[in-house]
């Protein structure tokens, strides 16, 4: 039963990606040139305040399952969540910036 409630949950979010991308492929066909870029500065800025709230919600959930129980290994908080090995590191690193701005290892001698 709770697989099944999974593999349901999944399709939905799958769904709303979907149509999150469509609405995304629409504002891309808007013809004039003007109101393109007026839309696409919109949803740009809301994004930016939308990512702080996504990613400390997604931060808070790999400690989580880091930390249920038995815990889950990075590698299986990125397989379950379907994200990088890397993106699950950082949030352990503290590590907030982009992928490649990321400090290089201090060279060891």
């Amino acid at each position: 039963m709770q697989a099944a409630r999974r593999m349901k949950g999944q399709a939905l979010s799958e769904e709303e990606v979907r149509r999150v991308s469509d609405a995304l492929d629409a504002v891309d066909q808007i013809a004039d040139r003007v109101e393109r870029v007026r839309a696409q500065s919109r949803i740009m800025a809301d994004q930016v305040v939308r990512n702080r709230t996504w990613s400390a919600e997604r931060t808070a959930l790999i400690r989580e399952l880091w930390a249920d129980g038995e815990g889950m290994s990075y590698r299986q908080i990125a397989d379950h969540l379907g994200i990088k090995l890397s993106t699950v590191q950082d949030v352990f690193r503290g590590y907030k910036g982009s992928g490649t701005a990321r400090p290089k290892k201090p060279d060891t001698e």
